[in-house]
C-alpha cells in the first residue's frame, strides 16, 4: 500500500518475480477495493499468493508514533511485519513510510540480543560492483560498540549477497590515517583490529571518495553521515542526469545522437542511482525486513523482493548471529546490553 504507487506498482513485481523464483510465495497485505483489480490482472499470480484485507493502511505522511498508534495490531504494514515474527513468512518488503516502517519493526521484532539499535543496510554501485554500507538513517550518533555491531551485521550481509567469504570492511572516515576522526570511530577500528574475525577482513579507515571506488566491500557509518551520504549520491544521479538532457537537446546533431545512445544512458542511470533499485536492509532485528524506494518502478520493488529473498536463502540472520556470538565471546568487555524499549509519546 506503501510509496508513490501503491498496488499498481507492487503486484506487477510479484509477478515478474514469481516468474523467475518458482518456489517462492507471497502473503499480500491490503486494503482490497485497490489491491483486488490489481490482482484481477494476473491470474496466475494467485497461485502462489494469499491476500489479507486490512482495513487501515499507513500513510506516507504520518509520523513513527501516529503509525503506531493507529495502525498498530491492524494495518497492513504492521500485519506484514507480524507475518515475520510469526513465522507464516520469511521476509518482509514494503515501499511505504520508512519511520513507521523501523519504528512497527524494532516494537514488533525486537533486536537481536546483542545489539543495542538497528542500522539500514544500501547496496552501493561502485567501479567494482556493488558495496554494503551502513548506517544510512536508522541510528543517529552511534558510539564505538555500535559501529562495531554494524560492522558485523554489514559483513553477514555482504556474505549473504555477495557470496564473499571473507569481506573486506572499512569505517568512514575524515582520513585514513589512525589519528584521524572523532574518538568513537577510532575506538571502533581498534576494538575490530583487536577482534580479528574469521568471518572480516577489517580495511581500516576509507574515505568519501572511497564508497565509489569500491575500496571495500562493506561500508561502515553512523546514521547522520551516512544518510547525507545517500542523499548526496541520489542527487548527484539527479543533477548529472539534468547535465546530460540540457546536453543532448542543444543541437538537432545532438539529439540524434541521443536516440542511437538512449539505452547505453538508460543502463548508466540505472548503475548509479543509489538506493532505487533495491531499497534498504533493516539489519540487527529478528526477522528480515526490507525498505524498497518509495519511488520505485516494479522493476525496483522486483529487486528489493530478490534482495530479500537471496538473504533468507543465503541464512543471513544465522551468519549475522554467530559472528555476534564469535565477537562477544572473545571480547567478554563488550558484552554490555544497551537496549532500550520504543516509547510512544501519545501527545506527539
Amino acid at each position: 500500500m506503501g510509496g508513490d504507487h501503491g498496488p499498481s506498482v507492487v503486484i506487477p513485481a510479484l509477478m515478474t518475480v514469481a516468474t523467475r523464483r518458482p518456489d517462492i510465495r507471497f502473503v499480500i497485505y491490503g486494503r482490497e477495493e485497490v489491491v483486488r483489480p490489481e490482482l484481477a490482472k494476473f491470474p496466475k499470480l494467485a497461485e502462489v499468493s494469499e491476500f489479507i484485507h486490512c482495513e487501515i493502511a499507513v500513510r506516507m505522511d504520518d509520523k513513527p508514533s501516529q503509525a503506531l498508534r493507529h495502525g498498530r495490531w491492524k494495518s497492513s504494514m504492521w500485519k506484514a511485519v507480524e507475518a515475520v515474527k510469526a513465522g507464516t513468512a520469511d521476509v518482509c518488503i514494503s515501499a511505504g513510510n520508512t519511520g513507521a516502517l523501523m519504528a512497527m519493526s524494532r516494537f514488533c521484532l525486537r533486536t537481536m540480543a546483542t545489539i543495542d539499535r538497528p542500522a539500514i543496510a544500501a547496496l552501493w554501485p561502485t567501479l567494482r560492483g556493488e558495496s554494503v554500507v551502513l548506517d544510512v538513517g536508522a541510528t543517529i550518533g552511534a558510539d564505538a560498540h555500535q559501529l562495531v555491531d554494524f560492522a558485523i551485521l554489514g559483513t553477514g550481509m555482504a556474505r549473504s549477497v555477495f557470496g564473499i567469504e571473507r569481506p573486506s570492511v572499512g569505517l568512514l572516515n575524515v582520513g585514513v590515517e589512525e589519528i584521524k576522526g572523532q574518538e568513537e570511530v577510532k575506538e571502533a577500528g581498534r576494538m575490530l583490529r583487536e577482534a580479528n574475525m574469521a568471518s572480516m577482513n577489517y580495511h581500516g579507515f576509507v574515505e568519501g571518495d572511497d564508497i565509489g571506488k569500491g575500496s571495500v566491500d562493506v561500508v561502515v557509518t553512523e546514521g547522520f553521515a551516512g544518510n547525507i551520504a545517500l542523499k548526496t549520491a541520489e542527487g548527484t544521479v539527479r543533477q548529472i542526469a539534468g547535465y546530460l538532457r540540457a546536453a543532448m537537446n542543444r543541437t538537432l546533431m545532438a539529439r540524434i545522437g541521443y536516440i542511437f545512445a538512449k539505452s547505453a544512458f538508460d543502463r548508466l542511470r540505472e548503475k548509479m542511482d543509489v538506493g532505487r533499485s533495491n531499497g534498504g536492509v533493516f539489519l540487527g532485528l529478528n526477522g528480515i525486513v526490507v525498505k524498497s524506494h518509495g519511488g520505485a518502478d516494479s522493476d525496483g520493488f522486483a529487486a528489493a523482493i530478490e534482495l530479500g529473498y537471496d538473504m533468507v536463502r543465503n541464512n543471513l540472520l544465522d551468519r549475522i548471529e554467530a559472528d555476534l556470538d564469535l565477537f562477544h565471546a572473545r571480547n567478554p568487555n563488550a558484552q554490555t546490553v544497551r537496549k532500550s524499549d520504543v516509547v510512544i509519546d501519545a501527545k506527539e
